[in-house]
């Protein structure tokens, strides 16, 4: 079965850290560019970050620059967002996704085959 799994996530003060898991099973991950998205309640899902299967091409979101950093683990078959110096207004929740396009220019929830479950993320003192 193909699917995407995540974990992590949570509540966190302002100022703090969370790292969020995404496992892949049923594919190899190291065949897809993968991606992070967030929603909020009313609002689109919104690309924050994404890298190319080549790791050459990223993308990063302005308010996630030099806070956020997505990886892979090539052996483990999983991806992570580590999220650093956390805002209230980056309470959301949050999406792993592997797909077709990795751009540094922009994301789009349709270049996206695969997608977790979702985790909310909360940052609030």
């Amino acid at each position: 079965q193909v699917q995407l799994v995540q974990s992590g996530g949570g509540l966190v003060q302002p100022g703090g850290s969370l790292r969020l898991s995404c496992a892949a099973s049923g594919f190899s991950l190291n065949n897809f560019n993968i991606g992070w998205f967030r929603q909020v309640p009313g609002s689109e899902r919104q690309g924050i970050s994404c890298v190319s299967t080549s790791g050459l091409r990223t993308y990063l979101e302005d308010s996630a620059r030099g806070r956020f950093t997505i990886s892979r683990d090539r052996n483990n078959n999983t991806m992570y967002l580590q999220m650093n110096n956390l805002k209230p207004e980056d309470t959301a929740v949050y999406f792993c996704a592997a797909g077709r396009v990795c751009v540094s220019e922009k994301m789009h929830v349709g270049w996206y085959d695969y997608w977790g479950q979702g985790t909310q993320v909360t940052v609030s003192s």
